[in-house]
């Protein structure tokens, strides 16, 4: 029986994980976790805000998709979304899902993100 999504994994670029460090740590507030050695050896670079966990792996040929992203669930979204526009995040409200408020934002190397309530 499921009981809980463990984590998500995003693809990223080879090389990008400085960018995206400064990204989902400075911008989004998690924290990044060290990965086990052997798939550290491997690139990428993981994260923690509470129980959420995001897994960026690189993937050779990588191309952001233009459907599949992570809902993360927020506290207070206005503000929420106040501070990832003051940090120069995109902030794109979405009303197409009737009573949840909504916005999707992207990670510097393209992928979409969704925070909602």
């Amino acid at each position: 029986m499921l009981t809980a999504v463990d984590h998500v994994q995003l693809a990223v670029p080879p090389g990008s994980e400085d960018l995206l460090r400064a990204y989902y740590v400075d911008v989004l507030g998690m924290t990044e976790i060290p990965k086990p050695p052997v798939l550290a050896a491997r690139g990428g670079c993981w994260f923690r805000a509470g129980s959420v966990e995001l897994h960026l792996g690189i993937e050779a040929g990588f191309r952001p998709s233009q459907k599949a992203h992570p809902g993360l669930r927020v506290t207070d979204i206005s503000a929420y979304a106040d501070r990832l526009a003051a940090l120069g995040a995109t902030v794109r409200w979405d009303a197409a899902v009737p009573g949840r408020r909504r916005f999707h934002s992207y990670d510097p190397v393209g992928n979409r993100l969704e925070f909602l309530v």
